[in-house]
């Protein structure tokens, strides 16, 4: 009973170790530190709550949850210095303070959604030009440069070479990605392989870092990729003679099969193939057309001595 109601309130229990914990405090100390210095020194300390307030967002994706795609440079970098133009051409556009609030913000998630930089900390970015007073409206657009796109630099850098030394936090995410093995051929699933609870439990644990998304996402993205490959199966009539065609799998039971005769027609069409690559190869055999498609995934041709699907 009682896990239910937590699941209904969203409260996760994702396997985060207290070395990814720490790292993430330590981290937003400081991005944090570096970032209320360069903003109170451009502003004063009475305008410079705002900025800090939306780095401060800022920094709890960029070390918390460092691999999100919210958090990797372009949308951290654009979507908070867009958002900072923005802003500023809101309040030099608008006369009313409240309609140039709310246009700055929605203005600010529409570009983000078109330049493919959404970063939530943006909106507040946005907000700031508008309603962080004299301090931040007497900078204009000198604004989007100083504090925003030097806070925003230094806070990414800082991030960089904090998460470095952890090979599962590294950031950008595409430096964790290189840095994690690579499962092998055998060690692949294939099509009929079921995940469990227990499976993403022990991935999650070996990813190390806190992923956004919770398990039953996991499982339903994987179910939908699962049935899209099933239905992407070749039908019987796409199967041609003297074509090549892949099982799609992996490691010692991915074979190469090619169509060298067929015979019969209705319930006697059968095909004649030879196995020219993979498991089995040399070999020949008999089957009928439609049991030759539900073992073939794809049409291959072979270039530069791999095989690839054709374009």
């Amino acid at each position: 009973m009682l896990q239910r109601v937590l699941s209904c309130l969203g409260v996760e229990f994702t396997p985060v170790s207290h070395t990814e914990r720490i790292v993430s405090a330590l981290g937003g100390f400081l991005g944090i530190l570096a970032v209320t210095w360069v903003s109170a020194d451009f502003v004063g300390t009475r305008s410079y709550v705002l900025i800090v307030a939306s780095m401060g967002a800022s920094a709890v994706l960029l070390f918390a949850v460092p691999h999100g795609s919210l958090s990797q440079p372009w949308p951290t970098v654009g979507g908070q210095v867009i958002s900072a133009f923005i802003g500023v051409t809101c309040y030099k556009l608008v006369p009313y303070e409240f309609p140039a609030a709310a246009l700055a913000v929605a203005s600010a998630i529409a570009a983000m959604h078109y330049l493919r930089c959404i970063h939530p900390p943006g909106g507040a970015t946005a907000l700031a030009a508008v309603v962080g007073g004299p301090g931040v409206h007497a900078l204009g657009y000198h604004y989007v440069l100083t504090p925003v796109l030097l806070n925003v630099t230094i806070i990414v850098l800082i991030a960089f070479f904090v998460n470095y030394p952890f090979l599962w936090r590294r950031y950008p995410a595409s430096l964790a990605r290189r840095s994690h093995p690579q499962p092998t051929e055998a060690a692949k699933p294939d099509q009929e392989t079921e995940i469990s609870h227990d499976d993403l439990e022990y991935a999650l644990k070996q990813m190390g870092s806190f992923i956004d998304v919770t398990e039953e996402d996991l499982v339903s993205i994987y179910r939908m990729a699962s049935a899209h490959a099933h239905h992407a199966l070749l039908e019987p009539s796409q199967i041609e003679l003297g074509r090549c065609y892949s099982n799609g799998l992996y490691g010692e039971n991915w074979a190469v099969r090619q169509l060298v005769d067929q015979s019969g027609g209705g319930d006697q069409d059968r095909v004649i193939y030879k196995i020219i690559a993979g498991k089995g190869r040399r070999n020949s055999a008999v089957c009928t057309r439609e049991e030759f498609a539900k073992w073939a995934k794809y049409e291959v041709v072979l270039n530069e001595n791999s095989w690839q699907r054709p374009q």
